[in-house]
């Protein structure tokens, strides 16, 4: 059932389905906020043949369409996450790097109201919290 939606979800989008695509844009699913080496790892471990820069080109070509989301934590690796259509953010570990995802505040999404747009129609936002998560926080005490 999952890989027919994930078949439907590139057709819908306008991309040619493709075992490489399918596996990549699932592994995403299953493990968000991951690099391009961890998403080329996890794809070949399902028998998929794909080169790095292949797997590049699929992120590119899936994000360029909606399917993904690129984040780009200061001083980490790109990461990808198949969470797309919401508005959320992502807490940062700075001793380990782990990220995880925020939902923006609930009611009206006051962080898309900029204090000057400069003629933008500003239409996302992205928050990034950094801090020390809770196993970092015990490793430190």
């Amino acid at each position: 059932m999952a890989e027919e939606n994930t078949r439907a979800q590139l057709r819908d989008a306008g991309l040619r389905v493709t075992a490489q695509r399918a596996s990549v844009l699932e592994a995403l699913r299953d493990q968000p906020h991951v690099t391009a080496d961890a998403v080329a790892r996890r794809v070949r471990e399902q028998g998929i043949t794909i080169s790095t820069q292949g797997v590049y080109d699929v992120l590119d070509a899936l994000t360029a369409v909606g399917l993904t989301r690129r984040i780009e934590p200061a001083g980490s690796a790109a990461v990808y996450e198949a969470r797309v259509g919401d508005n959320h953010h992502h807490l940062v570990c700075r001793a380990c790097g782990t990220i995880v995802d925020v939902d923006c505040v609930v009611g009206s999404p006051s962080c898309l109201t900029p204090a000057g747009s400069h003629g933008f129609v500003v239409d996302e936002a992205e928050v990034v919290f950094w801090g020390v998560c809770p196993g970092c926080s015990r490793l430190s005490s």
